[in-house]
């Protein structure tokens, strides 16, 4: 544990070692209020519900810009020979790598909880409903952060992560929209149902806390982690 905490402080620190963390956090703030209250005055209703419609929308930008550098930096500039080096496992890297980049999130997730204090004082928003919708976000961003942390390792271009993280999020999210449903075949609908990030998501939104959305979430969480960690090792094999 020791290694792994070590790893975190030093690649959330690097997060905040130049303006880009601060400009990133800023830009997704600032979309996402005016997003949501250029609706909510108009809508009228104490609601959170329009900001986490268009909050995984913006995670989809956000969090591979949060994760391309990761791995994609270390293996450009070297560094990721004498990372390998170090008397740490490879397990523990990617799980410090990944809780960085999580602590990361979670702080910008946290900055915007001046909104509901604000539709607070103006209403009577649905609290469960609000926490609900945290709880879903953090999890659903937790989930891309793997996805983002995996393509991260794949490749030392760090703009071709960026674009292959966001397109295999967006599959994952999308698979359980609506119109892909209608379109599949009915024996695979249930399995998109459940593969798709977005159907749990909306789930959890609603309020209502499922031990199987959690677990589903932490199954995609570990699922990448765990490629994370060969795709690693395949470094050692080469």
């Amino acid at each position: 544990m020791k290694n792994i905490w070590t790893i975190t402080r030093k690649e959330f620190r690097s997060y905040f070692d130049s303006p880009v963390a601060y400009i990133y956090i800023t830009f997704f703030l600032v979309l996402s209020s005016w997003l949501f209250l250029r609706g909510f005055f108009l809508v009228g209703q104490a609601s959170m519900r329009g900001f986490f419609g268009i909050l995984p929308w913006l995670l989809l930008f956000f969090v591979p810009a949060a994760t391309m550098r990761l791995w994609a930096e270390e293996k450009k500039l070297g560094t990721i020979e004498l990372l390998m080096t170090l008397p740490v496992k490879d397990h523990e890297v990617v799980l410090g790598k990944f809780l960085a980049s999580f602590f990361f999130l979670t702080v910008t997730l946290a900055l915007s909880f001046a909104l509901p204090i604000l539709i607070s004082v103006l209403g009577d928003p649905d609290g469960g409903a609000i926490w609900g919708g945290y709880i879903g976000a953090v999890l659903l961003g937790a989930s891309f952060l793997a996805i983002g942390l995996f393509v991260s390792s794949l490749t030392e271009n760090q703009i071709v992560a960026f674009i292959i993280g966001i397109t295999l999020i967006f599959a994952f999210f999308i698979v359980s929209e609506e119109f892909v449903l209608y379109n599949a075949p009915r024996r695979l609908v249930p399995i998109l149902k459940f593969l798709g990030l977005g159907a749990h998501y909306d789930s959890i939104g609603r309020g209502v806390i499922d031990s199987r959305d959690v677990i589903y979430y932490l199954s995609v969480i570990g699922f990448f982690l765990f490629l994370n960690v060969r795709s690693v090792e395949s470094r050692k094999w080469k």
